[in-house]
């Protein structure tokens, strides 16, 4: 990096209040599709009451790594050079800005979790598929869809990354590797609004898409799943989740769905007193 330019930290975003129902079906996010598909109940105390939670290590650590490597990709996009040295700082400055912000239920392991971030990071830069001479077409950048012309909401999302070629990107951090089988299945909502996304913006198809894994191991690793572009199933099935999605909030239909999921759930306890 050249020593006159000045490293700044990404802004960071704190979460959204309450929305009216009419606010909820006239745009839809696909991690609102995700939430609501996966249990109506947490959707609701999540983005109809906003009820405030702290949030939680993993998710604070997540969110900082992912900061960082919005900075990094930006940095490539100038065509500037940064040193692990330097995104170390931008870390640090980061993971402390992210907390003042919003609070974090450390239990006690935030060093631990500080220093198991970075590690995740460094083995990124270093074992990761995208060189540092490689430009992005685009970086972390916040696009609609308007499917009126299907009867839906405008669909909303920000895309990590997209590679030269039109090859989109999606970061995520995780305690265990991604089972190869499921991996695609599991992330089909985002994946398909990506697709759909980019094509609304830049009336192409893209290249393909891949999920890049940072795994939180004892030693960090990097897992990379290369999917094709989507298919015309896949974007009739996203058209189908909007409209049972569109039709459920509309109905308030908040019903709780009870699985194994609930024991990570932020909202277990007000699910318990529910009725």
């Amino acid at each position: 990096m050249n020593a006159a330019t000045t490293i700044e930290a990404p802004t960071v975003q704190s979460r959204s209040g309450p929305r009216t129902i009419e606010n909820l079906i006239n745009t839809v996010s696909a991690s609102r599709l995700s939430t609501f598909h996966q249990c109506r109940l947490k959707f609701y105390f999540r983005y109809v009451l906003a009820l405030p939670k702290p949030k939680t290590a993993a998710l604070h650590l997540g969110s900082s790594v992912h900061a960082v490597l919005k900075f990094w990709n930006k940095a490539r996009w100038r065509s500037q050079e940064i040193s692990l040295k330097e995104l170390h700082a931008v870390y640090s400055g980061l993971w402390q800005h992210e907390q003042e912000e919003e609070p974090v239920d450390w239990q006690g392991e935030e060093e631990e979790q500080k220093m198991a971030g970075f590690k995740l990071l460094e083995t990124y830069i270093r074992e990761g598929p995208i060189k540092a001479d490689e430009k992005p077409e685009a970086v972390e950048v916040s696009v609609e869809a308007d499917l009126g012309h299907h009867s839906l909401p405008t669909l909303v999302g920000i895309i990590d990354l997209v590679r030269p070629g039109g090859k989109i990107v999606d970061f995520k951090t995780s305690g265990r590797a991604p089972d190869p089988e499921t991996v695609s299945h599991l992330n089909d909502i985002q994946l398909s609004g990506y697709g759909v996304l980019y094509r609304e913006v830049t009336g192409k198809t893209e290249s393909g898409l891949e999920l890049h894994h940072l795994v939180k191991t004892k030693a960090p690793k990097v897992v990379v799943t290369e999917l094709p572009s989507i298919s015309e199933v896949q974007e009739h099935r996203l058209y189908h989740v909007m409209e049972s999605y569109v039709e459920g909030v509309q109905r308030t239909d908040w019903v709780p769905s009870p699985g194994m999921q609930c024991a990570s759930c932020e909202f277990l306890n007000e699910c318990k007193a529910w009725c």
